[in-house]
Protein backbone atom coordinates (compact mmCIF):
# COMPACT_ATOMS: atom_id res chain seq x y z
CA UNK A 1 0.00 0.00 0.00
CA UNK A 2 0.88 3.49 -0.47
CA UNK A 3 0.48 6.60 2.27
CA UNK A 4 1.17 10.38 1.02
CA UNK A 5 1.79 13.47 2.41
CA UNK A 6 1.37 17.27 0.63
CA UNK A 7 0.82 20.60 1.87
CA UNK A 8 -1.32 21.95 -0.75
CA UNK A 9 -1.54 25.79 0.41
CA UNK A 10 -4.89 25.62 0.12
CA UNK A 11 -6.91 23.14 -1.21
CA UNK A 12 -10.11 25.08 -2.77
CA UNK A 13 -7.02 26.75 -4.99
CA UNK A 14 -5.47 23.45 -5.23
CA UNK A 15 -8.00 20.59 -5.57
CA UNK A 16 -7.99 19.83 -8.93
CA UNK A 17 -4.43 19.27 -8.69
CA UNK A 18 -5.32 16.58 -5.84
CA UNK A 19 -7.22 15.12 -7.95
CA UNK A 20 -5.73 14.99 -11.03
CA UNK A 21 -2.84 13.56 -8.68
CA UNK A 22 -4.81 11.42 -7.06
CA UNK A 23 -5.93 10.17 -10.50
CA UNK A 24 -2.46 9.27 -11.76
CA UNK A 25 -1.21 8.45 -8.29
CA UNK A 26 -4.18 6.14 -6.58
CA UNK A 27 -2.52 5.76 -3.23
CA UNK A 28 -4.14 4.00 -0.42
CA UNK A 29 -4.34 7.14 2.12
CA UNK A 30 -2.91 11.07 1.68
CA UNK A 31 -2.54 12.89 3.92
CA UNK A 32 -2.56 17.04 3.28
CA UNK A 33 -1.94 19.95 5.22
CA UNK A 34 -3.00 23.63 5.11
CA UNK A 35 -6.54 23.46 3.66
CA UNK A 36 -6.35 27.32 4.94
CA UNK A 37 -10.69 25.98 4.99
CA UNK A 38 -13.41 25.58 7.24
CA UNK A 39 -14.63 22.00 7.45
CA UNK A 40 -18.24 23.20 6.04
CA UNK A 41 -16.31 24.54 2.86
CA UNK A 42 -14.17 21.00 2.88
CA UNK A 43 -14.62 19.19 -0.88
CA UNK A 44 -16.23 16.01 0.48
CA UNK A 45 -18.56 15.01 -2.78
CA UNK A 46 -15.41 15.75 -4.86
CA UNK A 47 -13.24 13.52 -3.19
CA UNK A 48 -15.91 10.63 -2.77
CA UNK A 49 -16.62 10.58 -6.27
CA UNK A 50 -12.75 10.41 -6.64
CA UNK A 51 -13.02 7.29 -4.83
CA UNK A 52 -11.42 9.01 -1.48
CA UNK A 53 -13.47 9.17 1.60
CA UNK A 54 -12.33 11.82 4.04
CA UNK A 55 -11.69 13.64 7.45
CA UNK A 56 -11.13 16.79 8.12
CA UNK A 57 -10.16 19.50 10.77
CA UNK A 58 -10.57 22.53 9.30
CA UNK A 59 -9.98 25.88 9.86
CA UNK A 60 -10.73 29.67 7.59
CA UNK A 61 -7.91 30.61 6.23
CA UNK A 62 -5.29 28.94 8.28
CA UNK A 63 -3.84 25.45 9.03
CA UNK A 64 -6.48 22.28 8.56
CA UNK A 65 -5.51 19.15 7.93
CA UNK A 66 -7.17 16.04 6.22
CA UNK A 67 -7.25 12.39 5.35
CA UNK A 68 -7.84 10.88 2.60
CA UNK A 69 -8.37 7.35 2.19
CA UNK A 70 -9.73 4.46 -0.03
CA UNK A 71 -11.56 2.69 2.98
CA UNK A 72 -13.19 4.56 5.39
CA UNK A 73 -11.45 5.50 8.29
CA UNK A 74 -12.50 5.33 12.18
CA UNK A 75 -11.40 6.42 15.61
CA UNK A 76 -10.68 9.67 14.42
CA UNK A 77 -9.01 12.74 17.01
CA UNK A 78 -8.48 16.10 15.84
CA UNK A 79 -5.88 17.87 17.57
CA UNK A 80 -3.37 17.24 20.38
CA UNK A 81 -5.86 16.00 23.14
CA UNK A 82 -4.91 17.59 26.45
CA UNK A 83 -3.22 21.01 24.85
CA UNK A 84 -5.36 23.70 24.81
CA UNK A 85 -4.94 24.69 21.16
CA UNK A 86 -7.13 26.72 18.82
CA UNK A 87 -5.20 26.07 15.80
CA UNK A 88 -6.45 22.93 13.35
CA UNK A 89 -3.01 20.84 13.20
CA UNK A 90 -3.48 17.69 13.59
CA UNK A 91 -5.48 14.46 12.88
CA UNK A 92 -5.92 11.28 13.60
CA UNK A 93 -7.35 8.37 12.26
CA UNK A 94 -7.15 4.29 11.89
CA UNK A 95 -7.18 2.24 8.66
CA UNK A 96 -8.36 -1.70 8.91
CA UNK A 97 -5.87 -3.52 6.64
CA UNK A 98 -4.89 -7.21 5.80
CA UNK A 99 -1.99 -6.69 7.88
CA UNK A 100 -3.90 -5.07 10.82
CA UNK A 101 -5.35 -2.16 12.31
CA UNK A 102 -3.06 1.12 11.02
CA UNK A 103 -2.90 4.10 12.38
CA UNK A 104 -2.34 7.28 10.71
CA UNK A 105 -1.46 10.47 12.75
CA UNK A 106 -0.87 14.09 10.40
CA UNK A 107 0.60 16.78 11.35
CA UNK A 108 0.83 20.79 10.23
CA UNK A 109 3.87 22.33 12.26
CA UNK A 110 4.36 24.72 13.88
CA UNK A 111 6.32 27.06 11.86
CA UNK A 112 7.82 28.98 14.98
CA UNK A 113 8.63 32.37 12.63
CA UNK A 114 12.16 32.43 14.14
CA UNK A 115 14.54 31.62 17.55
CA UNK A 116 13.47 33.49 20.82
CA UNK A 117 10.24 34.72 19.57
CA UNK A 118 6.70 33.82 20.95
CA UNK A 119 5.93 31.77 18.04
CA UNK A 120 8.96 29.87 18.72
CA UNK A 121 8.38 29.17 22.60
CA UNK A 122 4.52 28.09 20.84
CA UNK A 123 6.53 25.86 18.78
CA UNK A 124 8.51 24.17 21.68
CA UNK A 125 5.76 23.39 23.94
CA UNK A 126 3.47 21.92 21.02
CA UNK A 127 6.49 19.80 19.47
CA UNK A 128 6.92 18.77 23.46
CA UNK A 129 3.13 17.96 23.69
CA UNK A 130 3.12 16.05 19.86
CA UNK A 131 5.92 13.86 20.90
CA UNK A 132 4.11 12.95 24.29
CA UNK A 133 0.61 11.72 22.50
CA UNK A 134 2.35 10.11 19.78
CA UNK A 135 4.61 8.02 22.39
CA UNK A 136 1.04 7.13 23.91
CA UNK A 137 -0.66 6.31 20.19
CA UNK A 138 2.03 3.88 19.52
CA UNK A 139 1.45 2.16 23.04
CA UNK A 140 -1.54 1.30 21.31
CA UNK A 141 -0.93 1.21 18.38
CA UNK A 142 2.05 -0.94 16.68
CA UNK A 143 1.47 0.25 13.31
CA UNK A 144 1.70 3.62 13.23
CA UNK A 145 2.10 6.23 10.47
CA UNK A 146 3.18 9.66 11.20
CA UNK A 147 3.62 12.06 8.44
CA UNK A 148 3.06 16.09 7.61
CA UNK A 149 4.65 19.25 7.21
CA UNK A 150 7.36 19.08 10.15
CA UNK A 151 8.45 22.95 9.28
CA UNK A 152 11.81 20.86 10.39
CA UNK A 153 15.00 20.01 8.08
CA UNK A 154 16.41 17.25 10.46
CA UNK A 155 20.25 17.06 8.82
CA UNK A 156 22.38 20.01 6.96
CA UNK A 157 21.66 17.70 3.72
CA UNK A 158 18.38 18.41 3.87
CA UNK A 159 18.78 22.33 3.31
CA UNK A 160 19.86 23.69 0.35
CA UNK A 161 22.36 26.06 2.41
CA UNK A 162 22.93 24.65 5.82
CA UNK A 163 26.06 27.32 6.51
CA UNK A 164 24.14 30.09 5.48
CA UNK A 165 21.02 28.99 7.58
CA UNK A 166 22.64 27.41 10.36
CA UNK A 167 20.48 28.26 13.36
CA UNK A 168 17.45 29.99 11.53
CA UNK A 169 14.14 28.83 11.78
CA UNK A 170 13.62 25.22 10.41
CA UNK A 171 17.65 24.57 11.04
CA UNK A 172 17.95 25.04 15.19
CA UNK A 173 19.74 22.76 17.22
CA UNK A 174 15.95 22.44 19.20
CA UNK A 175 13.59 21.55 16.61
CA UNK A 176 16.44 18.84 15.52
CA UNK A 177 16.42 17.53 19.30
CA UNK A 178 12.50 17.56 18.88
CA UNK A 179 12.62 15.88 15.45
CA UNK A 180 15.03 12.91 16.77
CA UNK A 181 13.37 12.83 20.06
CA UNK A 182 10.27 11.49 17.69
CA UNK A 183 12.67 9.11 15.89
CA UNK A 184 13.71 7.86 19.99
CA UNK A 185 10.03 6.85 20.58
CA UNK A 186 10.67 3.94 17.70
CA UNK A 187 9.89 5.64 14.41
CA UNK A 188 12.15 5.93 11.45
CA UNK A 189 12.47 8.76 8.71
CA UNK A 190 11.18 6.69 5.66
CA UNK A 191 12.81 9.02 3.04
CA UNK A 192 16.25 7.94 4.72
CA UNK A 193 15.54 4.11 4.93
CA UNK A 194 17.11 4.33 1.07
CA UNK A 195 19.59 5.23 -1.01
CA UNK A 196 18.60 9.44 -2.36
CA UNK A 197 19.60 11.96 -4.99
CA UNK A 198 21.57 14.44 -2.65
CA UNK A 199 19.62 17.76 -2.21
CA UNK A 200 16.02 16.10 -2.51
CA UNK A 201 13.92 18.85 -1.11
CA UNK A 202 10.36 18.76 -0.51
CA UNK A 203 9.85 22.67 -0.41
CA UNK A 204 10.84 25.35 -2.62
CA UNK A 205 10.14 29.03 -1.87
CA UNK A 206 8.00 31.21 -4.65
CA UNK A 207 10.70 33.92 -4.57
CA UNK A 208 13.67 34.02 -6.43
CA UNK A 209 13.69 31.16 -8.74
CA UNK A 210 13.69 28.76 -5.50
CA UNK A 211 12.42 25.64 -7.35
CA UNK A 212 14.04 26.19 -10.74
CA UNK A 213 17.36 26.59 -8.83
CA UNK A 214 16.72 23.91 -6.37
CA UNK A 215 17.35 26.55 -3.39
CA UNK A 216 14.79 23.97 -1.23
CA UNK A 217 14.32 22.47 2.00
CA UNK A 218 13.42 18.98 2.97
CA UNK A 219 10.40 19.66 5.91
CA UNK A 220 7.82 17.46 4.74
CA UNK A 221 8.25 13.62 6.10
CA UNK A 222 7.06 10.64 6.57
CA UNK A 223 7.87 8.59 10.07
CA UNK A 224 7.24 4.54 10.42
CA UNK A 225 6.53 2.58 13.65
CA UNK A 226 9.37 -0.22 13.73
CA UNK A 227 6.43 -2.94 13.04
CA UNK A 228 6.01 -1.22 10.25
CA UNK A 229 9.76 -0.69 8.96
CA UNK A 230 10.34 -3.91 7.53
CA UNK A 231 7.69 -3.54 5.53
CA UNK A 232 8.46 -0.37 3.86
CA UNK A 233 9.97 -1.14 0.63
CA UNK A 234 10.74 2.64 -0.86
CA UNK A 235 10.36 6.17 -0.30
CA UNK A 236 10.01 9.04 -3.18
CA UNK A 237 9.33 12.70 -3.53
CA UNK A 238 7.30 13.49 -5.85
CA UNK A 239 8.58 16.81 -7.84
CA UNK A 240 6.21 16.95 -10.30
CA UNK A 241 3.57 18.86 -8.96
CA UNK A 242 5.36 21.75 -8.25
CA UNK A 243 5.74 22.35 -11.75
CA UNK A 244 2.12 22.96 -11.98
CA UNK A 245 0.30 26.19 -12.63
CA UNK A 246 -0.28 28.02 -9.43
CA UNK A 247 1.73 24.89 -7.34
CA UNK A 248 1.89 24.67 -3.78
CA UNK A 249 5.18 25.50 -2.34
CA UNK A 250 5.08 21.53 -1.53
CA UNK A 251 5.16 18.69 -3.16
CA UNK A 252 4.24 14.84 -2.38
CA UNK A 253 5.96 12.51 -0.39
CA UNK A 254 5.26 8.96 -0.97
CA UNK A 255 6.15 5.62 1.37
CA UNK A 256 5.28 2.05 -0.20
CA UNK A 257 4.30 -0.38 2.18
CA UNK A 258 4.32 -4.12 1.68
Amino acid sequence: MQIATWNVNSLSVRLPQVLAWLEANPVDALGLQELKLSDDKFPFEALQAAGYHAVAHGQKTYNGVAWLTRSPAHDVVRNIPGLDDPQARTIAATLDTPQGPLRLINCYFVNGQAPGTDKFAYKMQWLQALQDWVKAEMAQHPQLVLVGDFNVAPEDRDSYDPAGLKDTIHHTMEERAHFQALLDLGLSDAFRMFEQPEKSFSWWDYRMLGFQKNRGLRIDHILVSDALRQRTTACHIDRAPRKNQQPSDHTPVVVQLA
